[in-house]
């Protein structure tokens, strides 16, 4: 019981964690929120902004998330949904690695549809797929507390938690990045901004090999 309670618990920090670091990361539209603040000359679009990206980052996270809860057979081939989840995450990094270009069709979004933005980067760079090694091991360590449970009553636990774990993950990245966002816009401004632009593009590819081989290995062992 107190294994499982730390498991629970360390998962839902790397959900928390998770939600930082994509905030952090410029690739996920923070500086688009101090964009809109600065070409309206308002602060109070600064909220607005964010919130379009929030929605669209929710929606991705969501967009990944249903089709894995959705999986009735997730007790009985828990082990082998795990590891797949953990294989295909590891191959997005891998190939996020090898190909540095950033996706032309972003560039194609107008300025006004953040949301969308918000939507397809998410998609494009991975980030609700590295949500889902953390999401499978909730969702395993559940089915383990509550014992032999229907299938329907099963499948509606894990779009529950789904949407809590999508929630909880854009929350914090939009903390994150607002946060980061509000500096620049009231203290630090655009010059700051430009000497000081930082490129997590390496890193958020190798976070995603390392978070998928976190997920194998925890499928392996039972964790």
């Amino acid at each position: 019981m107190i294994d499982d309670i730390t498991s629970v618990t360390a998962l839902w920090g790397a959900v928390i964690f998770s939600g930082l670091y994509h905030g952090i990361n410029p690739g996920m539209g923070w500086p688009l929120a101090v964009s809109a603040a600065l070409m309206e000359r308002n602060h109070k679009a600064m909220p607005k902004a964010l919130g379009m990206l929030a929605l669209g980052h929710f929606l991705a996270m969501i967009g990944i998330l249903l089709p894995f809860s959705m999986m009735v057979m997730l007790v009985d081939l828990e082990k082998e949904i795990r590891i797949g989840a953990g294989i295909l995450v590891i191959a997005m990094g891998v190939y996020l690695l090898i190909n540095r270009r950033h996706p032309k069709f972003l560039a194609r979004v107008h300025p006004a549809r953040l949301a969308l933005w918000s939507f397809l980067a998410a998609m494009a760079h991975g980030a609700g797929l590295m949500l889902v090694p953390i999401y499978l091991g909730i969702c395993a360590i559940a089915a383990d507390d509550t014992g032999h449970l229907a299938a329907q009553s099963l499948m509606t636990d894990n779009i529950t938690t789904a949407f809590v774990v999508a929630a909880v993950h854009t929350m914090s990245m939009t903390l994150a990045g607002g946060l980061i966002a509000v500096v620049i816009y009231f203290w630090l401004g655009l010059k700051f901004l430009s000497r000081t632009w930082f490129n997590l593009d390496v890193v958020w590819a190798l976070s995603l090999v390392l978070v998928g081989g976190f997920g194998m290995f925890s499928a392996f062992t039972g964790h």
